[in-house]
């Protein structure tokens, strides 16, 4: 079958975030898909050993280019963007403030655009998003939740910054689309693993008070094997004909929470856990806001009924469109994907169980 590409193997290809565990995989795939003009934009401050071990494996030479700066700097920006066709926009904030969200989300990817727009070639603009933009809270039960579920209203009631930048980043991705013409996608990711990545996602439960308290346990979860992920991305940004497209990324065969932490536990003894019904974390959360509330902010409503029913309520997920639009298929099947994850821990050593957000 005749593949239709929207980018050329001659095009540079700009990568912020290029050393975190999703970014390096990504100029990995793009590698192997036959594009070796790379442009790794990274943080003075990064380590970049898994970007390095992915240039030694490919024997990178002249035409892959390593630029430092921070993203906020128009300068940087457009010393990042002069001459590339295709940008794939993984950097993402660490700060944990609502204002630093949208500083790193909103403002960077601001000046990333105007520089795409002003010094390159546009051809595509991939900005990666997250399942952290959705809201579960009037969505059913057990209903489907796809790319025209509903977005959340009030990422500060949620007390979620991360959500916060994530909907600012991709209002303006979109605003940019249609009063500028830039040619872009939207990737969603749901959960991703894999190896270099040990932490369990916050979807499993949470690791507070001194044990993991898995909520739920039919729930299940929207992992996407960081192989798989990196796939999407890179179709997203050379596959003709889907500008404009909003793309979530879930792996087929997925597991529950109670059979993934089950593989999780039987990996790392001992684990101790404590499962708590989905009913009685929702109940619990709202006794937590009206506390927080009532205290006047002295307890952060760190959990809360929307917190709650993005992450845990049981909700059923589709990556049909990114079947149908980009042509995706996992690299990696889920059972192998949760050996490979599994495989980093020690049979039998002691659990890691902290939380990724």
């Amino acid at each position: 079958m005749n593949v239709e590409y929207n980018a050329v193997s001659d095009d540079w290809i700009l990568v912020t975030g290029s050393n975190g565990f999703i970014g390096a995989k990504v100029v990995e795939t793009l590698f192997e898909y036959g594009y070796p003009k790379i442009r790794c934009f990274i943080r003075p401050s990064s380590r970049l050993e898994r970007l390095e071990n992915v240039l030694r494996r490919f024997d990178a030479g002249k035409n892959v280019e390593l630029i430092s700066g921070d993203l906020v700097s128009r300068e940087d920006c457009q010393k990042a963007a002069k001459g590339v066709s295709v940008i794939y926009h993984l950097a993402v904030g660490t700060e944990k403030s609502f204002a630093g969200a949208f500083m790193n989300s909103a403002l960077a990817t601001r000046n990333l655009i105007d520089a795409f727009l002003a010094f390159g070639q546009p051809k595509r603009f991939v900005n990666v998003s997250s399942f952290a933009v959705y809201s579960n809270l009037k969505l059913k039960h057990g209903a489907l939740l796809d790319e025209t579920s509903p977005l959340e209203d009030a990422p500060q009631e949620r007390f979620d910054p991360y959500c916060f930048g994530k909907l600012k980043q991709e209002e303006l991705v979109r605003e940019y689309g249609d009063q500028h013409r830039l040619p872009y996608v939207i990737i969603r990711p749901g959960a991703v693993f894999g190896p270099g990545q040990r932490a369990l996602s916050g979807r499993v439960g949470i690791d507070t008070f001194g044990f993991f308290i898995q909520i739920g346990g039919s729930n299940v979860l929207p992992l996407t094997f960081v192989d798989n992920c990196a796939e999407a991305i890179v179709l997203a940004g050379i596959k003709a004909g889907v500008d404009g497209e909003i793309l979530n990324v879930v792996d087929d065969e997925l597991p529950t929470s109670r059979q993934f932490l089950k593989a999780y536990s039987e990996r790392l003894k001992p684990f101790f856990s404590v499962r708590v019904p989905y009913f009685v974390a929702y109940g619990m959360s709202f006794l937590w806001e009206k506390y927080s509330t009532w205290s006047k902010g002295q307890l952060p409503p760190a959990f809360n009924r929307r917190r709650c029913t993005a992450e845990w309520k049981c909700n059923r997920y589709s990556n049909q469109k990114l079947h149908d639009r980009l042509g995706w298929k996992p690299r990696v099947n889920m059972k192998d994907a949760m050996a490979a994850f599994l495989s980093q821990f020690t049979r039998g050593g002691a659990a890691d169980a902290s939380v990724k957000r």
